[in-house]
């Protein structure tokens, strides 16, 4: 039994030493590569930064005021406008 437990006790000093061993090694190797990356960062330009909001779409142009004249007293004559409709659009358009 003292054999036994002999053999058991160096296995723990074994284990341990080993997992002490890869602990150091393990944060040794993260602090280089923290260092690298901050290296890095601060030697790359600055990247110019874009502007957050989308830009406005072009306004569709407004239909030329003798175009739309020319449409309603097409609708005028073919009898779908009354005199009075079409007075008020020719308002509305004239009023633009």
């Amino acid at each position: 039994m003292p054999g036994l437990l002999r053999g058991v006790a160096r296995t723990a000093v074994v284990a341990g030493t080993a997992t002490a061993v890869s602990n150091r090694v393990s944060r040794r190797q993260a602090n280089r590569w923290s260092a690298q990356e901050e290296q890095q960062y601060a030697e790359q330009p600055p990247q110019p930064q874009q502007p957050q909001y989308a830009p406005a779409p072009a306004a569709a142009p407004a239909p030329d005021m003798v175009t739309q004249l020319k449409e309603l007293a097409e609708l005028k004559s073919q009898g779908i406008l009354t005199d009075a409709e079409f007075d008020a659009q020719k308002a509305k358009i004239l009023a633009q």
